[in-house]
């Protein structure tokens, strides 16, 4: 049987597994104000568990999840992307297909299981949009009150979607940090889980299913996946899976993962290159679900980059709109930006991968999420027509 515990990520230090307990005690206090959270606790790996049976990787029993398809998400071959880039082994893997549309709901269904599991009936987060209504259509299904901080600046198709699962929305004068923290402030005066990815350790294990899933379906680790980044948790998920299976014996090496991030809202980027050291700057990108000022998740993120040999690169708002318009037109994939981020991030690194490597590209969102976002590469059309002949 597996006995799970949490475990601090910097100390070691390991905690039952109890709503109460979020962060390590003793290396949150060396938090910073305008830093990532100090003290970030993941779940111990499971000592046996199975490729077909995901539950046996989690610390929640199967039956108080909601009874929703998530994950399982398509993985296939870019047969035309792979031909023009010279590799033949480039797959996609798209978590668009989850059912609000968004990797996010790997994270929204085992906090709504933990919900169940500890007699919890509402659940708190803030969100640049997808954790939000990912949050809310899952909160729905398992019978959760959802309440949600959200920036003023959402992209409507979120904020729609969010409010059409019921749940309770409420638009911040300020970004997405500034949700983070009234979010934060709400749960402890007023109760409730928090489900804010990297305060919630539970959120890291859903997100490494999709690594768990990758190897499944491949029957190997692949060598390249990219992934892109703006907290730092999907990174941290990714990386949690791939090191869990490594632990079982399933695999034989971590994957080298290559952090994708916005040049405009970089700063595991820049942390990547000094020393693991964060500052603070303002961001914003046209990939609103990977634009953040303080990467929550950023010290467990650049640890990871750093003890896997893992790379981080940056991507213009152009190189990102241009790789999403690429996927459409190439793949038949509509993903958001910051799922077309990715494989930006893999044509600016395409040239130093050997080409029989198999790589995996992570596409994070649908694209009817951000309607205005994808109209920077399309013309839509303005003239109409009553006769075959007006046509050009």
């Amino acid at each position: 049987m597996n006995s799970f515990k949490y475990q601090c990520s910097e100390c070691g230090k390991t905690f039952d597994i109890t709503p109460q307990i979020m962060l390590c005690d003793k290396c949150s206090k060396a938090q910073e104000q305008n830093k990532p959270l100090r003290g970030i606790l993941e779940v111990t790996p499971p000592k046996k568990a199975s490729l077909e049976d995901i539950f046996s990787f989690l610390p929640l029993e199967k039956k108080n999840f909601p009874n929703l398809p998530v994950g399982n998400s398509p993985i296939w071959t870019a047969d035309l992307l792979g031909r023009e880039t010279g590799f033949d082994n480039l797959y996609i893997k798209n978590d668009g297909t989850n059912p609000t549309a968004s990797f996010k709901d790997r994270a929204s269904w085992p906090v709504a299981a933990f919900a169940k599991t500890w007699g919890i009936n509402e659940i708190v987060l803030a969100s640049t949009g997808n954790a939000a209504s990912s949050m809310a259509g899952i909160g729905a299904c398992a019978g959760l009150k959802v309440t949600i901080f959200l920036p003023e600046n959402v992209p409507m198709g979120k904020l729609v979607q969010s409010l059409q699962y019921g749940a309770r929305v409420i638009l911040v004068d300020g970004n997405y940090d500034a949700a983070y923290e009234l979010s934060m402030q709400y749960s402890k005066e007023k109760g409730g889980l928090n489900r804010n990815t990297a305060y919630n350790p539970i959120t890291i294990e859903g997100k490494k299913t999709v690594s768990i899933e990758i190897v499944r379906d491949l029957k190997k680790a692949p060598d390249h996946v990219f992934v892109p980044v703006g907290d730092g948790v999907i990174l941290s998920g990714v990386y949690k899976g791939f090191r869990d299976l490594l632990s079982l014996g399933l695999i034989d090496k971590v994957p080298t993962i290559h952090a994708i991030q916005s040049s405009t809202s970089d700063a595991i980027h820049r942390a990547w290159n000094n020393g693991g050291k964060f500052d603070f700057k303002h961001s914003s990108t046209i990939a609103d679900s990977i634009c953040v000022d303080v990467p929550r998740c950023g010290h467990l993120a650049v640890k990871n980059l750093y003890s896997h040999n893992g790379k981080c690169i940056t991507v213009s708002d152009d190189e990102i709109l241009v790789a999403q318009k690429t996927l459409s037109e190439k793949a038949g994939l509509f993903t958001e930006p910051a799922g077309a981020a990715s494989y930006a991030g893999f044509l600016k690194a395409k040239d130093q991968i050997e080409k029989d490597s198999t790589i995996v590209i992570l596409a994070t969102g649908m694209g009817l999420k951000d309607l205005s976002a994808a109209q920077n590469k399309i013309k839509i059309p303005t003239k109409t027509v009553k006769d075959i002949t007006e046509i050009d």
